[in-house]
């Protein structure tokens, strides 16, 4: 029978909110310079996407990445610290969900780190997110995540992008018991139909254009332009993902 797969839209400012909440996205994953991967959006911007949801009426669509800085997902206790402080900053923000992750140096998924965020975020949903997928077993660090209070899981099947990790996904999906399986990594528009066919249980992607106004970035340093989210790439996302069968 035909049905809807969720679809999840990485974004980093409130037009972006805005344009996911118009196209009928199930959620949105709020932060900023994904060009480092993503990384905690602020106070400001999280009150923001929280009064656009509820001014659209829209439950549970705020989902906030907390992640202190760029690079690998080994943290030290100052930046787990930070981590944990987000989460609460984020809940007391109105944020509906949090997508946090950590390794350990052996690059084995944090349990502890992970039950330590989930403890923080009380009664908000709790994604994890790739750092399973640079783990040295992505379907074992999965699957540890059933019994820690996870809501759901975001992985490529621990591949550079969903279609490359797409057997592995399919593995997790029929594995996971309880656990949402959200597939993300270089999703495109075509892919879709083939990730709810491997089981998944909602698909993510950034949906990227650039946009130039604001004018150069001056001499100082930096680039010109900005990414901003691509209404018409939303749209077709969610279309795609309301005519998938399974």
């Amino acid at each position: 029978m035909p049905r809807t797969l969720p679809v999840e839209i990485a974004v980093q400012d409130a037009a972006g909110v805005r344009v996911a909440l118009a196209a009928g996205a199930a959620r949105v994953e709020l932060c900023q310079a994904l060009g480092l991967g993503g990384l905690t959006p602020s106070a400001g911007l999280i009150e923001s996407a929280v009064d656009a949801a509820g001014v659209a009426a829209v439950a549970d669509f705020v989902h906030v990445l907390v992640r202190p800085r760029g690079g690998g997902f080994v943290y030290d206790a100052d930046e787990l610290d930070t981590i944990v402080r987000d989460i609460r900053a984020a809940a007391a923000a109105g944020a509906d969900g949090v997508v946090v992750g950590a390794l350990t140096d052996a690059g084995e998924l944090d349990l502890e780190a992970v039950h330590r965020f989930v403890d923080a975020a009380g009664e908000l949903d709790v994604t994890v997110h790739r750092a399973v997928d640079a783990s040295a077993d992505p379907f074992g660090s999965v699957a540890a995540l059933r019994d820690l209070g996870v809501r759901r899981v975001l992985t490529s099947g621990g591949a550079p992008d969903c279609r490359a990790g797409l057997e592995t996904l399919a593995r997790m999906a029929a594995d996971s018991g309880p656990l949402e399986i959200m597939a993300g990594g270089g999703v495109r528009i075509d892919d879709i139909a083939a990730l709810a066919g491997a089981g998944a249980d909602a698909v993510h992607l950034s949906a990227r254009g650039t946009a130039t106004r604001g004018g150069a970035s001056g001499p100082g340093g930096g680039v010109d332009g900005f990414d901003m989210t691509d209404a018409a790439l939303v749209a077709a996302a969610v279309e795609a993902a309301g005519l998938v069968r399974r």
